[in-house]
């Protein structure tokens, strides 16, 4: 694919609030880079592994390595670590979230200090590096990976879930079982490395404020229902750094409540994210293109609003029993209630979990059309969507696309291609309001 350079990047927000966001992110580098310098535990760790809270718990600074990559797109600067990666022998095929971080990790042995242009400081060497098989398999095998550069103790959970033709009741106590055991393994390692013991009582409030800020962040995708959106998905990539990235943390809370005031006063003087917007989309697969937000606007521009997605984003609220009064033991309890929250419809209906969700998606948000991204180096958010589309198309006719290059390596990439397939798809949105 040709490669063409784009000096704007990033996406105008439809929200005062998810303006803030990059400062949010700074202060993450920032915050780790500090607590470096003072002798404080540093921690690699993986989005959406369902153990955030044990990190605030014990007083260990996380750095989000696939958020770094992220930015290193956003910035462009991502083609010194990927071409390090390929020097050192990855494949373009593999995840390049883990080629930046590794050839981050690489450069910086090379050197003996942090790449010169490293956005935001770059990310300071860890004291360990905490991995999980939640999503995909570059989420433990990476770490292993960097292994090569960084002589840091490493660690890796499961985060599990059944099939969705389990009997959950059979099945349940047995997964619960063996999540549990997988986060007080986790503990023991983290206790070992800090020379503390896990206290309970911090433990409970860091999960409490995770979940309030979950709580604060669903209430504000459901007002996103509101016609016209007041809240676009590129808003969606930003404003999700505080859910998955400060996590268990007050300051999770108080963003949450101040985005949630600013999308319920605009879904109740129905302001929408442009002035006319005559089509609703939604993002149904493949993480973004980090290189390329823009292309939110000019969707945008065609009169078409991205007004909901399914990656990077919060689970609905879960119950998990009164009788659970561990941390631990709720946490794992958690994670598998919210994993396995749509086996059951699923079950009863498309037999594919992923599909019930984007149908309700589609009903709730009263969407005219569907985009997929494939990612290239992706292989867990692009292998299937094909056959998810298909499942899709025998429970709704609204028209779907796909379109084709990579989370951040923009070799990837072709605009005009692009441009060409959006055109078309426009032209069936069109056609179908008519």
């Amino acid at each position: 694919m040709e490669k063409k350079e784009q000096v704007k990047t990033t996406a105008v927000k439809g929200t005062s609030t998810a303006r803030k966001v990059r400062g949010l992110v700074t202060n993450i580098y920032k915050v780790a880079q500090e607590a470096k310098a003072q002798g404080k535990k540093t921690a690699y760790f993986m989005v959406s592994s369902q153990y955030d809270e044990l990190f605030r718990a014990m007083d260990i600074v996380p750095i989000p390595t696939e958020n770094y990559a992220g930015l290193c797109a956003a910035k462009r600067a991502m083609e010194p670590f990927l071409q390090k990666a390929e020097a050192d022998g990855y494949s373009q095929v593999l995840c390049s979230y883990a080629r930046i971080g590794l050839g981050f990790d690489s450069l910086r042995k090379d050197l003996g200090a942090t790449p010169e242009g490293a956005p935001d400081g770059g990310m300071p060497a860890p004291d360990m590096m905490v991995g999980s098989s939640g999503v995909c398999d570059p989420r433990f095998k990476w770490y292993q990976a960097a292994g090569r550069f960084l002589d840091v103790p490493t660690h890796s959970i499961d985060v599990v879930f059944p099939p969705v033709d389990a009997d959950l009741k059979e099945v349940r106590d047995h997964y619960i079982k063996y999540q549990t055991e997988q986060y007080r393994g986790l503990i023991a390692f983290l206790e070992r490395q800090t020379g503390k013991k896990m206290d309970k009582e911090i433990l409970w409030e860091k999960i409490r404020l995770c979940d309030e800020a979950w709580r604060l962040w669903n209430e504000i995708d459901r007002l996103r229902i509101a016609v016209p959106c007041p809240m676009p998905s590129q808003d969606h990539f930003s404003i999700m750094v505080g859910g998955h990235f400060y996590a268990g943390t007050q300051e999770a809370v108080d963003f949450y409540k101040e985005l949630y005031e600013e999308v319920k006063l605009k879904a109740a003087n129905k302001v929408g994210v442009i002035p006319d917007e005559k089509y609703r989309l939604l993002w149904a697969g493949g993480l973004p293109p980090w290189h390329t937000m823009w292309i939110f606007n000019y969707f945008e521009s065609l009169g078409a609003v991205f007004v909901i997605e399914n990656v990077y984003r919060t689970s609905d609220p879960v119950e998990v029993p009164s009788h659970v009064k561990d941390p631990v033991e709720y946490m794992a309890w958690r994670s598998f209630l919210r994993l396995t929250k749509r086996h059951e419809k699923a079950k009863a209906n498309s037999g594919n979990q992923n599909v019930e969700w984007l149908l309700e998606m589609v009903n709730d948000y009263k969407t005219d059309g569907a985009v997929f991204h494939a990612c290239r180096s992706c292989r867990a958010m692009t292998v299937g969507q094909i056959n998810v589309k298909n499942i899709m198309g025998r429970y709704t006719q609204i028209p779907m696309m796909q379109l084709t290059s990579d989370m951040v390596d923009i070799r990837d990439y072709s605009e005009a291609q692009w441009k060409a397939q959006i055109a078309a798809f426009m032209e069936s949105l069109a056609s179908r309001k008519k």
